[in-house]
Formats: structure tokens, C-alpha cells, sequence
């Protein structure tokens, strides 16, 4: 029983303790907090406060009443999207198109990066990342009015691929051919943007170990396979990480301007459907829109855990 207010004072001692250790952090480095306070304002404002609206999920929301005076019906958004007979169409076609992603842009930025760190002309070196780079910026409403201008019926890609196979391909409308477009398009947009993190991580490569592999007599392919990408990895891990948290992000604004009546049995993803419920020509159902929403964040939640702990089971540091 004495030994109980002892206790208590000196749990209170060690948290005055840390509130001093803390205060003195703060003190010291008053700027690097002063500059993360505009990227946390940002997430509490778009980020945090918007998950209040995660209760429409459960909810029948009426706009006029509110998300308080709506009426609670539970999990009945969830049970009326898996009961529905195209839930399994629309999942397919994420996955398929995550998978080809995964597949085909992921590696693209790292091979891009590997490429241009072995150039020794720093000059073409800077124009040519800058002219990778611009793609970037170009909105996406211009990428696909360019794809149709070279793609289309009209267009000098169609007209070549006729003349060189005797019969056209139909490059905007065939089913098969559309999921090939989408991930074209991403990789020209994106790739030279992405290999921004793979080349500050190549920075990080000590030059004496090239050098040393060089004395020894390694060649250009067995430096850059036992030196340069065991140094990167780690952020090859963490990337690959971070990606399978957005396994089910599709975009909906890329695929809807891509969409058209022959496509459509592949172009419809759970993106598409989540705009089309809330704002598009089914809108209005906000509810079911949130709930298809909601549970792909859930879901992209346990894949971002779950490939975590892989990467540590392998030996890699992970996320976290």
C-alpha cells in the first residue's frame, strides 16, 4: 500500500519528463515542424474529416436530412451489392487491371531509372529526364484525345496496322485490345515521373563499390545486378508496399473517357461504379456509393498489413 503513490509519482515524473524532452524537440527544431504543418493541415482537413462521412455507408442518406436525421439500415448496402449479378464483373475487371499494373507500369520507372543512371552524359542526361518528365502534367483528358486522333479510325496508327495485317484493328472499341490501352497510356504518362524516388535512391549507391567490382573484372550487367539493385531494394519493397494499398484504384476519370458501348464489358470497375452511383447517370444513391467505397478502402487497408509483414518475413524493412 506505500509503495503505490510511489509508483504513481514515478510514472508522473517519467511523463513530465517526456513533455520536457518533447517541448525541447519542438524548440529546437521549431522550422522542419513549421514546414510539415501545411502537408498536416492538409490531411486532417481532406483526409481525416471526410471519414465522418463513412456513416452514410450505413446509413439510407437523404441529403435534405443530413447524415443525423438519416434513417440506419446496417449492412444493407453491402448485402445489396454482392447480391447483385454484375458485383462480380466489375471486381474482375479491377483486379485484371491492377494485376496488369503490378505487372507491367511497376517495373517500368525501375528499369527507366537503372537505364538512365548508367548514362555518363550528365547533359543528355538532364534533357532527357525532363523530357520524360513532361508527360506528367499533361492532363488526362489530352492523353486520350491523342490516343484518338493516332488510334482512331482516322488516325495513322489505325490506317498503318491496316495496310501492314490486310484488316484493321479496332484499337478504341475491342474488349480485348482496351485494357492494353489503358496500361499504354499510364506508362507513357507516368513512368518518367516515377523514377524520381528510383534515382534519389540510386544516389545513395557508394561510387567505390562500382569501382571495386570494376578492379575485379565484373562487367556492366553483373555491377548493376549485384550492386545496384541490392541497394535499391529496399525501396523497391516499400514502393510495391505502398502500391497494394491502391490495389483496387483504378481511376474513374481515365476509364470513363475510354469507355464506350463496345467496351464496356471490360471498362466498368469499381471506380466507375462508385461514380456512377453517386454522381453520374445513376446518381443520387449516395449510400451505395460510399459502401462500395468503403469497402475498398477496407480491403486496401489489409493488403498494405498483409504485404508488410511479408516484406518483413523477407528480411526487408517494409512500411513500418
Amino acid at each position: 500500500m506505500i509503495a503505490q503513490p510511489n509508483m504513481a509519482l514515478t510514472h508522473r515524473q517519467k511523463h513530465g519528463a517526456y513533455r520536457r524532452k518533447l517541448m525541447q524537440d519542438i524548440k529546437r527544431d521549431k522550422w522542419l515542424y513549421l514546414l510539415m504543418l501545411p502537408g498536416l493541415v492538409y490531411f486532417v482537413l481532406f483526409k481525416y474529416l471526410p471519414m465522418y462521412g463513412i456513416v452514410i455507408s450505413f446509413e439510407n442518406y437523404v441529403p435534405f436530412t443530413g447524415v443525423a436525421g438519416s434513417e440506419w439500415v446496417g449492412l444493407k448496402w453491402f448485402k445489396y451489392f454482392f447480391s447483385s449479378p454484375s458485383w462480380s464483373r466489375y471486381l474482375t475487371n479491377t483486379l485484371i487491371l491492377s494485376l496488369m499494373n503490378i505487372v507491367f507500369y511497376f517495373p517500368a520507372p525501375i528499369i527507366l531509372a537503372l537505364l538512365l543512371n548508367e548514362m555518363r552524359s550528365l547533359r543528355y542526361k538532364k534533357v532527357l529526364q525532363t523530357l520524360l518528365y513532361v508527360p506528367h502534367f499533361i492532363s488526362i483528358v489530352i492523353v486520350v484525345s491523342i490516343t484518338f486522333v493516332i488510334f482512331g479510325s482516322s488516325g495513322i496508327v489505325y490506317k498503318l496496322t491496316e495496310q501492314l495485317l490486310g484488316h484493321p484493328i479496332k484499337y478504341l472499341s475491342d474488349p480485348g485490345v482496351f485494357r492494353w490501352m489503358i496500361i499504354g497510356q499510364t506508362i507513357w504518362k507516368e513512368t518518367g515521373w516515377g523514377t524520381i524516388i528510383f534515382l534519389a535512391a540510386l544516389t545513395n549507391v557508394d561510387v567505390q563499390l562500382y569501382e571495386a567490382a570494376m578492379m575485379d573484372g565484373a562487367n556492366r550487367f553483373q555491377r548493376l545486378w549485384h550492386i545496384t539493385l541490392p541497394a535499391i531494394r529496399s525501396t523497391i519493397v516499400l514502393m510495391l508496399v505502398l502500391r497494394m494499398g491502391s490495389v483496387l484504384d483504378t481511376g474513374y476519370d481515365h476509364l470513363i473517357l475510354m469507355a464506350n458501348p463496345l467496351n464496356r464489358t471490360v471498362s466498368q470497375t469499381l471506380d466507375v461504379f462508385v461514380y456512377d452511383q453517386g454522381l453520374g447517370k445513376s446518381g443520387g444513391n449516395y449510400s451505395y456509393a460510399a459502401a462500395v467505397g468503403l469497402m475498398k478502402s477496407v480491403v486496401s487497408v489489409i493488403m498494405v498489413v498483409g504485404s508488410n509483414k511479408i516484406a518483413h518475413a523477407l528480411g526487408e524493412q517494409g512500411l513500418y
